[in-house]
């Protein structure tokens, strides 16, 4: 069996040019796949700061934006295909992802392979506290380890097209 990507964008709000939903959805898979998960159903929301930010505000009480939030599910549901596993939903803010790759000095296509990788992690479980990734700092939690090392393995997919 496989795992069912769900990929959109915040209504009103243009993505860019690079945006690509079928290469996101097979990374996506690729990633679950690498991670040993199967049957999960995820939902991605790609969107501005404005909408992660009210997002952040209503549902951690953190009134500013972020990079990327995950909300975990886990319930279970049978459709005519099979059983699924609601894993969770992701949203991403595309305002903020330059900003992360200027600030890690990686480009914008490692960092959304990051910030993608971080959320399916998010959704299956891991935590990470107060641990974050630092620029030029190995990172020691467990998620966080398991994270780049798996964006290790996927350092030649291309989701965005440098300039």
């Amino acid at each position: 069996m496989a795992n069912r990507i769900l990929i959109s964008v915040q209504e009103d709000f243009s993505a860019p040019d690079w945006f690509n939903e079928s290469k996101i959805e097979a990374y996506v898979q690729s990633v679950l796949q690498k991670l040993g998960y199967d049957g999960e159903e995820i939902s991605i929301l790609f969107c501005n700061d404005e909408y992660i930010q009210e997002l952040n505000k209503n549902y951690r009480q953190i009134d500013s934006a972020t990079d990327i939030l995950s909300f975990e599910n886990g319930e279970v549901y049978t459709d005519e295909e099979s059983e699924w596993l609601s894993a969770g939903d992701i949203a991403i803010s595309l305002d903020t992802l330059p900003k992360n790759a200027d600030y890690f000095k990686v480009s914008e296509n490692e960092e959304l392979k990051r910030l993608l990788i971080h959320g399916v992690l998010h959704l299956n479980g891991y935590d990470h506290g107060e641990a974050h990734i630092e620029s030029g700092v190995a990172p020691s939690d467990e998620m966080l380890v398991l994270q780049e090392k798996t964006l290790k393995d996927f350092k030649d997919i291309i989701l965005i097209n440098e300039k």
